[in-house]
């Protein structure tokens, strides 16, 4: 038996094809497009402006909805993270980040990730499926419902991050298909200027997302000013080394246009990674090759069984101090949503509370 058509990953005139196909007028796919995607309904039973005996003809043949929500955590701050199931029972992880002048929904890739970096909880699963284009979309779906209710219109102000679990650009076709359908005016119309896509360094897609007219915006995760130690803590750095990394960055910033943002993001983990000195060679790094971009410094968000712990404010704030002094643009990003396995790095379908959430407080305080 085949396998019942996503709706919600396919574009309005691909939606259009499809009733037509079915022998329904060419409008119904537009309807049904803007069921989805602007009223954000998740069921043919929802969608009453259709007639009841073409809703019995969809439900034999596609769905609306293929992620089942199986847990939602709230987080002390606010945060939210949803544990969602594939219709092949694989976990699907998203987050929900409210904040005072926007609020940020930070969306998965792949269920699990191949990349086998050494500080991220995600790491531990190793890759078990891209996910399709419209199993991104459900995802904002999902979140938009949640936080917000159901309604006609995408609330203002809602920006999305490809930094949950996978390798965005390993997903890149999805990924590019999903952004497609949310930024159609008529439907989420959540535009490519309101994503970021953060990628652990996978060159040949760079060079590709440089040539794309309407793109995200690119974050790339570093970690590590030196091969010797990014090989250790990000192995992707062995088929991709710095230098060619940052070569791919060149290009990619010399296309950028006004209002494009490009930014690396440096996990910093105690006395690994976070010394004067890594500060120093991360700013002549940067500087060598001319790159602009600001760096975002994110102190490491601890789990069992991960051997690393965030390096103390103290030393963040003089890593930082480094950089801006060699003219490195830098920020300290604020974690969010660790005590409910949210944070960055902490996304491994998990559904117990965090063991170290004690001796995160005490962090934050």
């Amino acid at each position: 038996m085949n396998q019942a058509v996503h709706l919600t990953g396919l574009t309005e005139g691909e939606l259009v094809a499809f009733v037509e196909e079915m022998g329904a007028p060419s409008y119904r796919g537009r309807q049904i497009f803007a069921a989805l995607q602007a009223r954000r309904l998740r069921s043919f039973d929802e969608m009453t402006d259709l007639p009841k005996i073409f809703r019995e003809k969809l439900n034999e043949r596609a769905t609306t909805s293929t992620l089942t929500v199986e847990e939602r955590y709230i987080s002390t701050d606010g945060t939210r993270r949803y544990l969602m199931k594939t219709r092949d029972n694989l976990p699907v992880e998203t987050v929900f980040i409210p904040e005072e002048r926007r609020d940020t929904i930070c969306f998965s890739s792949q269920s699990g990730c191949p990349l086998q970096c050494d500080f991220c909880l995600t790491a531990k699963l190793g890759l078990l499926r891209t996910l399709e284009a419209g199993e991104i979309v459900e995802q904002i779906i999902v979140a938009l419902n949640d936080a917000y209710g159901v309604s006609r219109k995408t609330p203002r102000g809602v920006n999305l991050v490809a930094m949950g679990a996978g390798e965005p650009f390993l997903a890149f076709e999805p990924l590019m298909k999903a952004l497609k359908i949310m930024a159609d005016p008529k439907g989420l119309h959540i535009v490519p200027a309101r994503v970021t896509v953060s990628t652990a360094g996978v060159v040949p897609k760079i060079r590709e997302l440089a040539k794309i007219p309407d793109r995200p915006h690119l974050a790339i995760s570093l970690a590590a000013p030196t091969d010797e130690l990014r090989d250790q803590l990000m192995p992707i750095n062995k088929r991709w080394p710095l230098d060619e990394l940052l070569s791919a960055c060149v290009e990619f910033e010399k296309s950028l246009k006004p209002g494009e943002r490009f930014t690396f993001e440096y996990v910093m983990l105690d006395g690994v990674n976070d010394s004067e000195s890594h500060a120093r060679q991360l700013a002549n790094l940067l500087n060598r090759h001319g790159l602009r971009a600001k760096v975002n410094l994110i102190p490491h968000n601890p789990a069992e069984p991960l051997p690393y712990s965030p390096s103390p404010p103290e030393r963040v704030e003089k890593f930082k101090a480094i950089l801006e002094s060699k003219g490195v643009r830098a920020l300290v990003r604020r974690p969010r949503g660790r005590d409910i396995y949210a944070a960055c790095g902490q996304l491994a379908a998990r559904r117990t509370p965090n063991i170290n959430q004690q001796a995160l407080h005490k962090i934050a305080s």
